[in-house]
């Protein structure tokens, strides 16, 4: 396997294109309803062309091959800033190259094609975008209106050599290019073999200009003088009479600037170099150049102007890439590049033009180009889900603006409210992202890949997708059907689950995840009259006698799971009241009790019987003698982790004691007017949004050792807690509470630990004092072993001895929840009752009940074409009964590694036979590949799709050296033969008259093997 894309021909690429376009309305995987079709000939001009939408893609992947560019044009790109060249173009780049989880890392510093193949690549491109421009109406009017604006580095001598000097003088006009010349000469016989549908006359190919590009954006290495700079710029301005545009780095901010910046939007991760900044250029230094070059210009009468801005080089000290230096993009860059262009703009009066790129996505472009500032170019952005295709949302965003185009010059006023709110929105805050990996534990099968990440995120795998749909068509009652069918709790998940799920929502890689949370309550809380009426009492006469202890998720959710199977379940509880923790410590404001109520209530209906105010002290011997032949402890973790304070101990309280009591009567405790609570999770934010509700409370602390980042509350969670008022108080750690004066070590942030995270490290002689009346322990909650030990459980080192159904030591006692894996989550105790169900159904013998999935019946075609409609669509949360309309349904089409591949190396090839479980499968071509990795930090497997999909090798010498399973073709006749690798076998094969594959005789046990079997059938 080859890290080198490999150009394909002309003539190859317009017979690929126009095949897939007529088989499947697509253009390399971009259909036909993301193409952007220009409703009017609304423009703006810029180096003495038209331009007739103001965006494309920045320099970098998305320009470096004829591919790339036109799907770029196809989803409405229009002004093109070509990857850039230099004299050095055969750099051996360490792979991968590109890490765009979050922000963007690369690698890459210009074109991984020789300067020849990188100018063919452009004459390529620029011939097919004025043909499909002609023959699929993308455009308005007649005249051309898109531009090549081409990227150059590193120095002058450099530039001046005859390969780089030969690339300008041939892009400017190349009309003795062999290369230009060969791609007219095809375009022209295939109009007139009737090749190319709607246009039959060869004479439109001589309506394509030879002029490619009038314009130069000079890309110079991090840390070139600016005198180097501006005499770069002098030699193409006034010996090249082109129009320029200089490249400037963010560093012109400053090192104290940018890592204020960084550490208050949470991207204290990033550790910066400071030699980047004293070793680029200087603000004064760069206002001064600019005020040369800006006169310059004019005397040599072409535009000058700067683009925002450059990379930002940084450590890799996170392991990201493998190399030891890498530059950021992406959303960091935004806060710091659109306040550079308010800082320039302010200089000069905002009569310097702007090419910007910095962060733009989506949701600051409209703001962006209303300033004036245009072009606007993207790259990070294309890298994540949906891709190229974003851009067509963005062209529709950006109409109306283009109709009222903003003048020549700069608003003031706008770009500094615009870079204001980029100062302070939440969007570019680190925390706006969970850092939780997308990714989930299994591994990428060659065929039937598609998957639904929030299911396989979810600890009982729920079916969300399904249920979803079936909440958008208001079909409650089947909705939670399906959604009881794994979660006997739908109300309480309904307020209160954690919500794995949402954190490998895909939507996460557009704006924020479904709220799929909210639509389980909305199932539930819309299909349960239903649900109840239609419920049917299971036969009980042959079940056997299951005792539960614990009346919290864990013991609830097993009670309902067994009884639905005809055992007679009874849940025994020391308390009076039905919920667990859930109705004991978490608070009414987070969870009503009617939602209690409702689950409680269903698991009745299914014949569970409770018996309340037990003794806690239980012996299971006399439960066994009573008839119960198996036993469920879920008796939870209710105590609390105290943290440890000198002073007056007796104000350091247990906080879900605390919470406890709060439940029980408000009004009754006493705890003073400043209260303290200690720690960052669920538990702390209960606390002190419930202390702050207690009578008399004036002030409630949180005090956390790490910083508000590293909290691990869930981020609604601490938001809420935020918006209540709660005073947050990060970096640190209580030691001493004496006569009402809690004093707190002063922490900072130190060196990376082996986890990667900065870790907090005392600030000698540093500390800060707190008038406090309570202090709330809110550091963690215990099981309480008595029971255990009373019931002689092995418990070895701590870990009580189970095997996988969590059966203990003692036969037919089994353990769930909290009190088996400690303080968790409800979905994760009701995953543990289902393990502990499964195992006593086992020993019975009575197969586990699930609902089909495929039992709810959809109109298929309809569900197709509303994926299809809105993949690659921002689409903000607004209302939660619009909240399925943002499900994308991965499980029914994914296509991520196709959409974030900007070489376009991996296709969806269609298949119309009823074997595949998908609607199209993927195949990587290894010949358009340069191993980036972008399609592996975006597949939701463990995996690298560019690895373990079947691939197709442009010849035997790469099939050869690569360990890829796939093929290549021998000859590409009619009767085509062709060379397959599968499982470490490779024989050859044809295709039969009925397009079957025959050949493949030797394979052992092949037609066993159903993964390979597609792989041929495809």
């Amino acid at each position: 396997m080859s890290d080198i894309m490999q150009p394909v021909e002309f003539k190859k690429l317009l017979n690929w294109i126009l095949t897939e376009y007529n088989n499947d309305k697509t253009i390399f995987g971009i259909p036909e309803s993301k193409f952007y079709r220009k409703s009017d000939d609304s423009h703006f001009e810029i180096f003495g062309e038209k331009c007739a939408t103001p965006i494309g893609p920045a320099a970098g992947p998305h320009t470096q091959s004829t591919a790339n560019i036109v799907s770029a044009f196809l989803t409405g790109s229009r002004f093109f800033e070509l990857k850039t060249v230099q004299i050095l173009d055969t750099l051996d780049i360490e792979k991968p190259c590109i890490a765009a989880a979050d922000e963007g890392y690369n690698t890459e510093w210009s074109t991984e094609l020789t300067v020849p193949q990188a100018y063919a690549e452009y004459v390529k491109a620029w011939f097919l975008l004025h043909l499909l421009n002609e023959i699929l109406g993308l455009s308005a009017g007649a005249e051309r209106a898109f531009i090549f604006n081409m990227s150059v580095g590193y120095d002058l001598k450099g530039i001046k050599s005859d390969k780089i000097d030969k690339y300008i003088e041939d892009m400017r006009n190349s009309s003795n290019n062999e290369v230009f010349i060969k791609c007219k000469k095809e375009l022209k016989a295939a109009i007139q073999a009737g090749d190319i549908p709607g246009l039959t006359d060869p004479e439109f190919v001589e309506t394509i200009s030879p002029n490619i590009s009038n314009s130069i954006t000079l890309s110079t290495m991090h840390g070139c003088p600016p005198q180097d700079q501006e005499a770069i710029c002098k030699y193409f301005i006034s010996e090249k009479k082109m129009h320029t545009f200089v490249k400037l780095n963010p560093t012109l901010h400053g090192y104290e600037y940018v890592r204020a910046l960084f550490d208050k939007f949470g991207f204290d991760h990033i550790t910066l170099k400071k030699e980047s900044f004293t070793h680029d250029m200087q603000y004064p230094a760069a206002v001064k150049m600019l005020h040369t070059l800006i006169d310059f210009a004019k005397e040599n009468g072409v535009q000058f102007g700067v683009k925002l801005s450059n990379t930002l080089a940084v450590k890799n000290d996170q392991g990201v890439l493998p190399t030891d230096e890498m530059y950021m993009s992406g959303r960091t860059l935004y806060p710091l590049t659109i306040n550079l262009a308010r800082k320039l703009s302010e200089e000069f009066g905002g009569k310097l033009p702007i090419s910007y790129s910095g962060g733009t996505n989506y949701f600051n472009i409209k703001q962006i180009f209303e300033t004036g500032i245009r072009p606007i170019t993207i790259a990070t952005d294309l890298l994540k889900p949906g891709g190229y295709a974003k851009l067509t949302q963005m062209c529709h965003l950006l109409e109306n603006s283009m109709r009222n185009l903003p003048a020549s010059t700069i608003n003031l006023n706008l770009l500094n409210s615009v870079a204001t709110d980029a100062l302070e929105n939440k969007r570019y805050y680190k925390n706006y992202k969970s850092d939780t990996p997308m990714k989930i534990d299994k591994k990428l099968p060659k065929t039937d890949c598609f998957i639904a990440p929030c299911t396989i995120g979810c600890p009982i795998n729920q079916d969300i997708p399904e249920y979803i749909r079936l909440v958008g068509e208001e079909r409650y009652h089947e909705a939670l059907e399906l959604i009881v069918s794994k979660n006997p709790l739908p109300f309480i998940t309904g307020f209160i689950c954690d919500h794995n799920c949402m954190l490998k929502c895909v939507r996460n890689d557009y704006e924020k995840p479904v709220l799929i949370r909210e639509l389980k309550r909305m199932a539930a809380e819309n299909g349960f009259e239903y649900f109840l009426k239609d419920m049917k009492m299971p036969n009980k006469s042959k079940g056997a006698k299951v005792a539960i202890i614990g009346a919290g998720p864990a013991g609830l959710s097993s009670a309902y799971f067994l009884a639905r199977e005809g055992f007679a379940v009874t849940i025994f509880d020391k308390s009076d009241k039905l919920g667990g923790t859930v109705a004991h410590t978490i608070p009414g404001f987070r969870i009503p009790k009617w939602a209690i109520q409702n689950d409680i209530k269903l698991i009745s209906n299914m014949g569970v019987k409770f018996q309340m105010n037990c003794n806690p002290k239980f012996d299971l011997e006399e439960l066994k003698n009573d008839g119960f032949k198996y036993i469920n402890l879920a008796i939870g973790a209710m105590n609390s982790k105290m943290m440890k304070i000198d002073g007056d101990e007796a104000k350091v309280f247990s906080a879900i004691k605390f919470l406890h009591n709060f439940n029980a009567d408000p009004n009754a405790l006493k705890i003073g007017e400043n209260i303290a609570v200690i720690g960052g999770g669920n538990s702390a934010m209960d606390a002190a949004r419930a202390a702050q509700r207690v009578p008399g409370v004036k002030n409630v602390y949180l005090i956390y050792r790490r910083t508000i980042k590293q909290m691990p509350a869930d981020r609604e969670e601490l938001e809420s807690a935020i918006e209540d008022g709660i005073e947050f108080n990060e970096l640190l750690n209580p030691i001493t509470l004496e006569n009402g004066i809690l004093k707190c070590q002063m922490m900072q942030l130190g060196e990376k630990d082996n986890s990667g995270r900065r870790s907090p490290v005392p600030l000698v002689g540093k500390f800060k004092e707190f008038k406090i009346d309570t202090v709330l322990s809110a550091i963690g909650e215990m099981v309480d072993y008595e029971i255990l030990e009373k019931n002689n459980i092995e418990i070895k080192n701590g870990n009580i001895t189970v095997d996988k159904f969590n059966e203990t030591s003692i036969e037919n006692v089994f353990i769930a929840g909290d009190a088996f894996h400690g303080s968790s989550t409800v979905i994760e105790a009701i995953a543990s009752a289902q393990i502990v169900a499964n195992g006593i159904m086992k020993k019975e013998n009575i197969a586990l009940h699930r609902v089909n999935v495929n039992e709810f019946k959809f109109d298929e075609i309809k569900r197709l074409e509303e994926i299809d409609a809105k993949k690659a669509i921002i689409c903000s949360p607004q209302k939660e009964e619009d909240e399925p309309n943002r499900c994308l349904e991965c499980n029914i089409v994914c296509n991520k590694c196709m959409e974030v591949c900007p070489n376009r190396a991996n296709i969806a090839l269609y298949i119309n036979s009823i074997r595949f479980k998908d609607l199209n499968q993927i195949i990587h071509l290894d010949g358009l590949c340069n191993e980036c990795a972008n399609c592996e930090t975006f597949c939701p497997y463990d995996s690298a799709p560019y690895k373990d999909k079947f691939t197709l090798f442009w010849s035997e010498e790469d099939f050869n050296n690569s360990e890829n399973d796939g093929f290549f073709f021998i000859d590409d006749s009619d009767d085509a033969e062709f060379k397959i690798r599968l499982q470490n076998q490779t024989f050859c094969a044809k295709f039969s008259e009925k397009g079957k594959v025959i050949g493949c005789e030797d394979l052992c046990d092949f037609a066993d093997n159903d993964e390979c079997y597609n792989m041929l059938e495809i």
